[in-house]
């Protein structure tokens, strides 16, 4: 076997220009589809993040039918054996608690909808690092009475800092909510849609202004590891149990935006399928005239005597071997590529406005970084060697039907 190796080897540089051609076409099928996933799949790393880790959390702990009703009526006392949860289960960092109810906001004759949310600054910025998107002002202080606000709420009421934020509602039960508060802050978020309508308190502040002492309507939940939120949920589950309270995964609180990347999924899918079999006709077009190329060689190896199964096999080896050149060299080409729009992600707002308007409907920044993963390297890398392979095994097939003379003459394979 290693002198075949070593004949295959040998063989593939016999013709240097065949073999750079052959390479460079598997190269470019891995750099194309590396390309495509890892934008692709950045590209919904970045529309997840902008909307759950930046606001929602990747789980949340609730009073039994709070999300379906979204009533400030459902807000819960924070007792002692829901404090307790991160020092009994290693994953979860720490717990949010907010008090989150809409309310009418307004300045001069200006008025529009906002969410307030009453949060504890120290945990809400460890979380969701809202102090990084501070575009104006400083972050909140302790339990002062004062509002954080998004960017999108400040240019629809003309607002800046130190301006006074009105805000009314109704309260826990159905008290009266009113009150104003100076304007320390304002942040950008990621999502269009939390960016149009996001209001901050503390929480002392916000149970006071509902009448909801001592209150809050969720808990959202800081887990180390993206991947441990499956564990951390049923863990909770477990301690605090389902009469009372429920905990729900940001998948179950966001079924659309897992619906919408489904879907995108699936159409990725076909659009890469349809690329594997341009890729593989590319392929095959270089190995038949590689085949064709040297069918007087076959002819001439066959009528000497040589075994059919073994020049089968070592043309298979020359083939595989040109697929490993040209899946590493894929892999090369790809990195720098992948990891410029990692670092530069393709902004709509700087090509298209049109484009980007249609991301903001949907709540989405119109920003696509491309995902920097090995794995996405390596898995295309594996299927375009993989389909290189098997089509490697064509020539061999020819070779086990060749006829040494016509082959010989020039009459084909």
């Amino acid at each position: 076997m290693s002198t075949l190796f070593k004949i295959a080897w040998r063989n593939i540089w016999r013709n240097r220009r065949r073999t750079l051609i052959t390479s460079a076409s598997i190269l470019f099928a891995v750099l194309m589809a590396t390309f495509m996933n890892s934008i692709q799949k950045g590209a919904w790393d970045k529309m997840i993040d902008n909307v759950v880790n930046f606001y929602f959390g990747y789980a949340q702990v609730h009073e039994n039918g709070y999300w379906d009703e979204q009533s400030i009526d459902k807000a819960f006392p924070l007792e002692d054996s829901l404090r307790e949860l991160p020092a009994q289960i290693p994953e979860l960092q720490r717990l949010v608690p907010r008090l989150e109810s809409f309310a009418l906001a307004s300045y001069g004759a200006s008025t529009m909808g906002v969410l307030v949310v009453g949060t504890d600054p120290a945990t809400e910025n460890g979380m969701t690092a809202l102090e990084e998107r501070l575009v104006d002002g400083r972050y909140l202080e302790g339990d002062r009475p004062e509002v954080l606000i998004a960017e999108g709420v400040g240019k629809n009421l003309k607002l800046t800092v130190g301006d006074t934020l009105v805000l009314i509602s109704q309260g826990y039960h159905g008290v009266n909510a009113a009150g104003k508060y100076p304007i320390v802050g304002i942040v950008r978020f990621g999502s269009p849609e939390l960016n149009k309508q996001m209001a901050y308190l503390p929480l002392p502040v916000a149970q006071q202004f509902y009448g909801a002492n001592g209150l809050v309507t969720s808990l959202a939940l800081q887990i180390a590891d993206q991947d441990a939120v499956n564990e951390v949920v049923k863990a909770t589950k477990e301690r605090i149990g389902d009469e009372e309270y429920e905990v729900m995964k940001w998948q179950e609180m966001l079924p659309d935006l897992v619906q919408a990347k489904e879907v995108d999924t699936a159409g990725n899918y076909i659009i890469l399928l349809i690329l594997y079999v341009i890729i593989a006709f590319g392929i095959f077009g270089t190995i038949l005239m590689m085949t064709k190329e040297r069918e007087y060689e076959f002819g001439v190896l066959v009528a000497i005597g040589m075994n059919r199964w073994k020049l089968g096999l070592t043309v298979w080896l020359e083939i595989a071997m040109l697929g490993l050149i040209g899946a590493f060299a894929g892999i090369a080409a790809s990195f720098p590529l992948v990891l410029y729009f990692h670092l530069h992600p393709l902004d709509f707002t700087e090509m298209s406005q049109e484009m980007a308007d249609v991301y903001e409907k949907f709540g989405f920044e119109p920003i696509f970084p491309a995902a920097f993963e090995w794995d996405l390297f390596l898995n295309q890398a594996l299927i375009v060697l993989l389909i290189t392979t098997v089509l490697a095994f064509y020539p061999a097939f020819k070779i086990y039907r060749l006829q040494a003379v016509k082959a010989m003459r020039g009459e084909g394979v």
